[in-house]
């Protein structure tokens, strides 16, 4: 199961949030219409595919809990650490977003 965390973090990077940045790029660079029509579906892609993300993540880290025999103290450290790392997806994937929105914002004072 972790390995297809990875996965879908590969895509949310490189597909989803690098090609909403790119696009937004293109965009602040030769506003079109088509452009930003592009970028709309990109941007959910890139929601939703954090947001399948970070719930693989949180699986991973239930089903690691479950594996355990004892659940004390001792285990709330890891336990803390694997949820951490769930949100990490939700991070880049929002961070490339709110990049990419600003180069929109700048394509339309281009535009205008």
């Amino acid at each position: 199961m972790p390995v297809i965390g990875i996965y879908v973090m590969g895509f949310v990077i490189l597909v989803s949030g690098l090609g909403a940045f790119g696009t937004a790029v293109a965009y602040a660079i030769r506003p079109t219409e088509r452009k930003l029509a592009l970028m709309r579906p990109l941007s959910l892609a890139s929601i939703f595919a954090a947001l399948c993300s970070s719930c693989g993540g949180v699986a991973t880290v239930l089903q690691g809990l479950a594996a355990t025999y004892e659940v004390g103290p001792a285990k709330v450290s890891p336990v803390l650490m694997g949820f951490r790392e769930t949100i990490i997806p939700l991070f880049v994937a929002f961070a490339f977003l709110s990049v990419a929105w600003l180069l929109v914002v700048v394509g339309m004072r281009r535009q205008a």
